[in-house]
């Protein structure tokens, strides 16, 4: 047993050793901190604010939807609970008149054609192909936005040997808001190249982005959007909001599931004392 142990902790010590110079070379290329933001619906009690999508909606119908596409969210979801909840009847109307008609067909001569949106039809972008997006972008491909939330997170840099510590910290916390932070702080990087530094045709210097030279230019700005319910006009609220919004788009059943998830540790925990107390009820009268 104590050769084991041993050769165990002679194990351990190897891949210690061995992971720091890995760590010290991915540390010379890693990416820009970003801050941890502070949202509504993060931690184990989290909630989407229904005001908050609101406006982040608008957002994304003022500005991102002049490029990107939301195909992954229907209209009748901008209508349904946990999300922004509209008005059945002004979802309707808005779907009537979206820009971005449905392509439907056959029709009786064989052809295909072209429809206005309904409830149940999902929020096209401006382009039918990757292929048609790149050429009105100069090249660039302007992603859906359904998912985008997930599909990006912060990259934090620490000593390697932190790294476990942080890890146990973000399951205790619960913390996956990596997407949403990294969202916020790319909509708010934008800024003008340090001295030295040269950008790209056509590209803008960001801060939080990795290389810091972006092909979208900087989509808020302040006075952007007129909110409906007299939010002020700046640059910080309309990166929030719509970070919610889409953090919302690429997991629309957060709330229920959470509000699920008490429910069953509450289950979990009254079965638990029950299978206690009758466990000690049944085994009370044997000798041990």
């Amino acid at each position: 047993m104590s050769k084991l142990m041993n050769r165990a902790v002679a194990s351990f010590w190897l891949g210690a050793v061995a992971l720091v110079p890995m760590q010290a070379l991915a540390a010379e290329g890693h990416g820009p901190e970003i801050e941890r933001q502070r949202w509504s619906f993060g931690g184990f009690r989290g909630q989407f604010d229904t005001a908050q999508l609101q406006r982040g909606f608008q957002v994304y119908e003022k500005v991102c939807s002049n490029c990107h596409g939301l195909s992954r969210i229907y209209f009748r979801n901008l209508v349904q609970g946990g999300g922004p909840q509209f008005p059945e009847a002004s979802v309707k109307a808005l779907a009537a008149s979206w820009p971005n008609k449905i392509t439907d067909g056959p029709n009786d001569e064989g052809n295909m054609f072209e429809r206005p949106a309904g409830l149940p039809d999902p929020i096209l972008g401006p382009y039918k192909n990757e292929k048609q997006a790149r050429a009105n972008q100069n090249g660039a491909y302007p992603p859906d936005l359904s998912l985008i939330v997930k599909a990006r997170t912060v990259e934090r840099n620490p000593s390697w040997w932190t790294h476990p510590f942080l890890m146990l910290g973000d399951i205790f916390s619960s913390y996956q808001e990596g997407g949403a932070d990294y969202l916020y702080g790319l909509l708010t990087g934008y800024s003008d190249p340090p001295e030295g530094v040269t950008v790209a045709d056509g590209m803008s210097y960001n801060k939080a982005f990795a290389g810091h030279q972006l092909a979208m230019p900087q989509p808020l700005q302040d006075d952007s959007v007129e909110y409906q319910d007299g939010t002020p006009k700046t640059l910080d609220n309309y990166a929030r909001d719509v970070t919610a919004f889409l953090a919302w788009a690429a997991d629309p059943s957060l709330d229920q599931r959470k509000r699920i998830g008490w429910q069953v540790m509450l289950y979990l925990l009254v079965t638990t004392v029950l299978l206690y107390l009758g466990k000690k009820r049944v085994w009370s009268s044997i000798k041990h």
